[in-house]
């Protein structure tokens, strides 16, 4: 009975290292490793690009092995279009969500300034918008994924926005539900121009989108 207590104890911490993880564990260590592998992807993709970056170094950068990457992504292609969606889909939805709501376009326009500076221009979003931009031209499978995902998705709300503020009679005319492109149109360019001028030039983004507006709606005045 002492030697089978004996090996009992030996077994002690062997055993206790062996106890399984509760699921709950796992499952946060899981969404974390995710989280540390889509951080080092937006770091190694805004430092060498796309067709450069490399896995093994995404990798690196995430302190994970290479073959972790592919736990949770397919490859490449399918690691930056997650980055997409994980970084820009909840500030699409919210768009959306207010899109729907009977409300002025001013109003709305007033929300987006604060959204897209707020939510965008000031954190690392913005840099996956400056690589969809510089990339997608080379390939064109994520500019696929970037449209449907993300610009399909708010045109289809924005125009209906802005067909009730014709119907309204918030805008003169329906310039804006054919061309709905015009709205956005100064993010895209804030974005590149902070990637290409703004240590040369730094662009006011609230301004400028409050200038946009402003002649867009042909009232004079910004929101």
């Amino acid at each position: 009975m002492a030697r089978a207590v004996n090996k009992t104890a030996q077994r002690g911490p062997a055993a206790a290292a062996a106890k399984p993880v509760p699921v709950g564990a796992r499952a946060k260590r899981a969404a974390e490793r995710r989280d540390a592998i889509l951080a080092a992807a937006l770091d190694e993709f805004s430092a060498r690009g796309f067709a450069a970056a490399r896995l093994d170094d995404v990798a690196r950068r995430a302190g994970v092995a290479k073959g972790t990457i592919y736990l949770y992504f397919a490859d490449k292609e399918a690691l930056f279009q997650e980055l997409i969606r994980a970084e820009l889909s909840p500030v699409v939805g919210g768009l959306i969500q207010v899109s729907h709501a009977d409300i002025p376009i001013r109003q709305f326009a007033h929300h987006l300034v604060d959204v897209f500076v707020r939510e965008v221009f000031e954190t690392r979003r913005k840099d996956v918008i400056r690589l969809v931009l510089t990339e997608g031209g080379r390939f064109p499978k994520l500019a696929e994924f970037y449209h449907q995902e993300i610009i399909a998705r708010v045109l289809q709300a924005v125009r209906g926005l802005l067909r009730r503020a014709v119907e309204r009679g918030e805008l003169k005319h329906d310039a804006l539900v054919k061309y709905p492109q015009l709205l956005p149109a100064p993010m895209l360019m804030a974005v590149m121009w902070h990637g290409l001028f703004d240590r040369f030039e730094p662009l006011d983004v609230r301004a400028l989108m409050r200038a946009h507006f402003a002649i867009l709606f042909d009232d004079g005045s910004a929101p």
